[in-house]
């Protein structure tokens, strides 16, 4: 061991201090002066190379999940508010609704727009929906960031249009509409023959007056310069020519327009009047996609339509089922259907020239689907009025006070005045405005009579008759009747 020892390490020169051992020689040989330059190097470069990768990383760690950002990041803010766009006007949504089942979301007054505007499912897929409900927990969500960004907040006018559209309310998509075939155009300078003029066809009945089909013989071809051949008509769906004889021919009674019965199977028909069917007017969502229903009927005031579609809506009544207690209502008065006539709602109602009517006054039997809807909503305010009287809806809406000025108020188009007070007032129901000003300078009021100085009275007969009116008899307390000549226009007739 002490052999080893000496060869590892020299003896130590008696009377000379022992150096340190960092100091001290090894068996080590020590490494080129060219390769610890190297190492150094490579080393350097290990360092920057890791610290530009962290700084690149940096972002993508801010950016993945768990990673703990500052709140008042304004990248974290701006990231949020693009995840929180609308799908249709692209804005931070604002009082959300979620579409099902596609699950996406968007402003609820965007999609009442979309739904009145003709859209039949989802707005971002196109998708077939079912319904539109309220998204409350996108909700808090947003009612979250607002607070630690409220300038992104919607403007306060787009905040108030928006809540003029929607309420709150769920909503539904309206079923899609089947589409019309395209009308029959005829290239050529002639007209073609109608489905029964054609020899066996197969609707078994032809024709008393053929046309003759331009591709067989051109030279006795009826020409579209002349207008329409004798005995035919164009359909007032299809617009494709029509035999009027047909016995699949119908007529409408208020338009004056007949239907082939041919082409589309309960469309291009006048039916009878309780068995037909609103155009356009399937089901609810119809009615909130139609914007006659809500300038025409109830006077822009969107208040008074939401709480006639919730009552719809919960009562489980369809369109259809109104037109026929409107039709049933208008039937039952003594003038049937012709103040309506009398408006001319039915007139140029059809893209193709109407029929003359014979007789305004006639009893009407059958009716065609624009027509109809012209019925519904004529009749669609008023018999909401009737409904109402049955005590179904809630105590919130029936107990609401009555408007002074009723269904002719100006100010019920205002959000906050259509909520509180009621507008759905009968006409005779409504109250008479008194009017509390003092007479002019100058006039003085005419005390009332008194009681013991017997004053004329004049007596109007019980009768409707025209006849019966001309002459009306004047009484008097102090004289025996009189009769008063009757005037009629410039001529005095006496009696």
């Amino acid at each position: 061991m002490a052999d080893s020892q000496l060869l590892l390490a020299p003896a130590a020169i008696p009377g000379e201090p022992t150096p340190p051992r960092s100091q001290q020689p090894t068996l080590k040989r020590s490494a080129s002066a060219s390769f610890n330059d190297v190492q150094d190097e490579s080393v350097v470069s290990r360092k920057r190379m890791k610290e530009e990768h962290e700084d690149a990383e940096a972002p993508e760690q801010a950016q993945a999940p768990g990673t703990v950002v500052p709140a008042n990041d304004s990248a974290l803010v701006e990231q949020l508010a693009q995840e929180l766009q609308c799908g249709c006007c692209s804005e931070l949504v604002y009082r959300p609704v979620i579409v099902v089942p596609c699950q996406h979301f968007f402003c609820g007054s965007c999609c009442v727009l979309w739904i009145r505007n003709g859209g039949s499912g989802c707005p971002a897929c196109r998708g077939l929906s079912t319904s539109v409900t309220p998204f409350r927990s996108l909700q808090s969500v947003l009612d979250v960031f607002l607070r630690a960004a409220p300038h992104k907040a919607r403007t306060e006018r787009e905040r108030q249009q928006a809540d003029e559209i929607y309420t709150g309310t769920s909503m539904r998509f309206p079923s899609p509409r089947e589409a019309s075939p395209e009308p029959d155009i005829n290239p050529s300078d002639y007209v073609r023959p109608c489905p029964n003029c054609l020899l066996g066809n197969p609707y078994g009945w032809r024709c008393p007056q053929p046309i003759v089909d331009p591709n067989v013989d051109p030279e006795h071809a009826w020409p579209l310069e002349d207008g329409t051949p004798p005995g035919h008509a164009l359909c007032g769906n299809c617009e494709n020519l029509l035999a009027l004889p047909s016995p699949l021919t119908t007529k409408c009674d208020f338009c004056q327009v007949s239907f082939c019965g041919i082409n589309i199977q309960g469309r291009c028909i006048a039916s009878p009047i309780l068995s037909q069917q609103p155009h356009g007017f399937s089901d609810v969502g119809d009615l909130i996609q139609s914007s006659a229903v809500y300038e025409c009927c109830f006077h822009s005031n969107t208040v008074e339509v939401e709480i006639m579609l919730d009552y719809l809506t919960v009562q489980r009544i369809t369109p259809r089922h109104i037109y026929r207690e409107i039709v049933t209502h208008i039937q039952a008065q003594p003038g049937a259907f012709l103040p309506l006539i009398d408006l001319e709602l039915f007139v140029d109602i059809h893209a193709m020239p109407a029929g003359v009517d014979p007789d305004p006054a006639a009893p009407r039997s059958r009716i065609c689907r624009l027509c109809a809807a012209e019925v519904f909503l004529y009749g669609l305010r008023e018999w909401f009025l009737r409904e109402r009287q049955k005590g179904f809806l809630e105590e919130s809406v029936s107990n609401r006070p009555d408007c002074v000025d009723g269904a002719e108020c100006v100010s019920q188009r205002n959000l906050e005045h259509a909520r509180e007070f009621n507008h759905m007032i009968a006409k005779s129901n409504q109250p008479e405005i008194q009017s509390n000003q003092a007479p002019p300078p100058g006039e003085v009021d005419t005390p009332p009579p008194s009681s013991d100085i017997p004053m004329p009275t004049t007596h109007i007969p019980a009768s409707d008759s025209p006849a019966e009116r001309d002459e009306v008899p004047v009484t008097s307390s102090d004289g025996p009747a009189t009769e008063v000549p009757v005037i009629h226009g410039d001529d005095v007739i006496d009696p």
